[in-house]
């Protein structure tokens, strides 16, 4: 209900109070007063008033806001599509307007209330303005295409999508996924494509382009790179706000209909069929005219984007190394970078990280400092470990070989060695008899090794070669002990009053 009409319609045809009027449309007794003052003055007849429009009617009660329609009406659409351009102000517009004829111009604010009438009205994919070669914004379509390689499973392409600000001229690619090289890929031929480039770039907070997001992200390094090469910048999008980048919210929309969807009862063998399917229709879609603006998208590009786009640099981007993403120093002081554990200064774990990875070598970087440098492994799931990360008791617990417990026990004794040899080869893996070992090497150090020789001596003696045995001999000093002629009980320990072999061959 428009009040001003409203309460015309009460003061003209209806013989109730100012109060009783300003009660039904939420107006005070002195305002319906005043209004109905106006009334008598201008001598206001009903049925002229519901013949006017709204602005009128306001127009009619009120000192301001009002907009005559006597005044000149602006070229909207050619306003429109000047305020793209870089440098050009609402304030030169509308001096450029009043030129024609100031008698007949609207003042500045009300110029600019119109004008943002007019956008407010524009087809949603151009509400925004965005100044020509300044911003183009890029983010992958969440519908895939499949398709089947010969031989092979099927598999989903993802569809790269980059959009200019000003001109909303369309870039679409399909890759095969959304990790860095793809992405990279995808903004080189988006560049070649646009044949320039724009100073801002704004991308979501995918991990291909932004490591950790939030209201300072930081950008993958590699993104960052070649945000170098092409001269221009990366700002991207806030998290959980869509409408800072709804131009290639749109632009996705735009593609999934026109293109994706268009393609979905076509079978594909490769990407190079998808990318040449693509590329068709993204002609098509860039010369459909605007809704609500003369033109179409290729147009504008070329009247006013291309024109502001930066030059392209000589070359496009090939990085000679990639950084991963931040990640946290693991529990065993070792990374994951491209499918394979690397180690790091133990004195590190806990910490966060950064890896470059170059064709022959894997980096890591620690707050800017490079902490680690390891040749690079094609071993899926294994592991590299350096022993100068280690603490020392994994240090020396790592260099514990087969080989070095034989060369001691060789040292010590032969029954130390006999010892040895059978704990590392009674089972088909040597690691338990390491374990067995590195004990027997400890007793040593405690009892010294003529004593661990004379007790493995006693253990083979017994036959119970295992490191209890030798623990509880040394404990009770049964070393000493070693005479043949001593009768040796093998299993029950030697005590007086267990009867021995003689007391069985006396005669009864």
């Amino acid at each position: 209900m428009n009040i001003y009409r409203e309460s015309l319609r009460l003061i003209l045809t209806t013989p109730l109070s100012n109060g009783q009027i300003g009660d039904l449309v939420s107006r005070s007794p002195n305002t319906i007063k005043r209004y109905r003052a106006i009334a008598e003055e201008k001598h206001l007849n009903w049925d002229e008033i519901k013949e006017m429009d709204d602005r009128s009617v306001m127009a009619l009660l009120t000192k301001c806001c009002g907009y005559s329609s006597k005044k000149r009406q602006p070229d909207w659409a050619y306003i429109h599509s000047q305020k793209m351009m870089a440098d050009v102000t609402m304030q030169l517009l509308w001096e450029d307007y009043c030129l024609d004829g100031p008698d007949d111009a609207y003042g500045y604010s009300s110029f600019t209330e119109l004008y943002r009438e007019y956008v407010s009205k524009l087809d949603i994919s151009m509400r925004q303005t965005y100044q020509a070669g300044k911003v183009a914004f890029v983010d992958f379509s969440g519908r895939k295409i499949p398709y089947y390689p010969p031989g092979g499973q099927k598999k989903l392409a993802e569809v790269f999508v980059g959009v200019l600000g000003s001109s909303k001229y369309t870039f679409a690619y399909a890759c095969d996924s959304q990790k860095l090289h793809d992405w990279i890929d995808a903004h080189n031929r988006m560049m070649l494509f646009f044949g320039g480039v724009p100073e801002t770039i704004v991308p979501d907070n995918l991990k291909s382009a932004v490591t950790t997001p939030g209201s300072e992200p930081t950008l993958n390094r590699t993104y960052r790179e070649m945000a170098v090469h092409f001269t221009t910048v990366i700002v991207p999008a806030r998290v959980r706000r869509p409408q800072d980048k709804s131009p290639a919210e749109i632009g996705v929309q735009i593609v999934t209909r026109w293109i994706i969807a268009a393609l979905r009862h076509r079978k594909f063998f490769s990407l190079q069929e998808i990318n040449e399917e693509i590329a068709k229709r993204l002609d098509l879609l860039n010369v459909r005219p605007f809704k609500k603006l003369p033109g179409c998208r290729k147009q504008l590009f070329e009247e006013i984007e291309r024109p502001q786009l930066k030059p392209l640099p000589d070359s496009v981007f090939e990085p000679t190394s990639v950084w991963t993403s931040e990640q946290k120093v693991r529990s065993d002081y070792h990374v994951y970078v491209d499918k394979h554990y690397y180690s790091v200064p133990h004195q590190l774990v806990g910490s966060r990280i950064e890896s470059r990875i170059t064709q022959h070598a894997v980096e890591v970087f620690c707050l800017g400092k490079r902490v680690a440098t390891h040749v690079k492994s094609h071993v899926v799931g294994g592991h590299t470990t350096l022993p100068e990360h280690q603490p020392l008791a994994h240090r020396k617990y790592a260099e514990q070989t087969p080989e070095l417990f034989q060369e001691w026990a060789a040292r010590i004794g032969e029954f130390t060695a006999d010892f040895v040899d059978y704990q590392l080869n009674r089972t088909p893996h040597f690691l338990p008899g390491i374990r067995t070992c590195s004990s027997l090497m400890k007793l040593a150090k405690e009892y010294g090794p003529k004593r661990v020789e004379a007790a493995c001596q006693r253990a083979n003696q017994i036959g119970s070669k295992t490191l209890k045995s030798v623990k509880s001999i040394l404990r009770r000093n049964l070393d000493s002990d070693n005479d043949p002629r001593t009768p040796v009980q093998g299993q029950l320990p030697l005590h007086y009053n267990v009867r021995g072999p003689h007391y069985y061959s006396q005669e009864g």
